[in-house]
């Protein structure tokens, strides 16, 4: 059987790890603390791509109670009342009315109201 060398592949092994670990605080010319760095950091990426979805909807949540009650509802009433009334809109477009459109969203809050008060 022949004999392997390994030097190339651990070359670019270390080199790929080194090039991630770039621009890192401390010592991260080291492949080993390098290595370490990159497998927390990559580790930290994907668990953070799951929680950002929890992250945007709280903001929406939260954008979406201020301007309810800007407009004299809470929160979970106007959900409710748009519950009642029928209409099935996400957070994410409510908040993006919260904020863009004014109008239309207080629109809704009478909607939501009127269902509401009719339920």
């Amino acid at each position: 059987m022949a004999r392997v060398k390994r030097g190339v592949t651990s070359r670019a092994r270390h080199k790929k790890v080194l090039e991630l670990a770039e621009g890192m605080q401390a010592d991260r010319r080291l492949y080993r603390h390098a290595n370490e760095a990159v497998m927390h950091s990559l580790a930290y990426q994907y668990r953070d791509r799951k929680l950002r979805k929890g992250d945007m909807r709280g903001l929406w949540i939260t954008r979406i109670n201020a301007a309810a009650r800007q407009n004299g509802l809470a929160y979970n009433q106007f959900m409710h009342g748009l519950k009642n009334a029928g209409i099935d809109i996400n957070r994410k477009m409510l908040a993006d009315l919260a904020v863009e459109d004014s109008a239309s969203f207080t629109q809704l809050v009478e909607v939501a109201r009127g269902a509401l008060t009719s339920a």
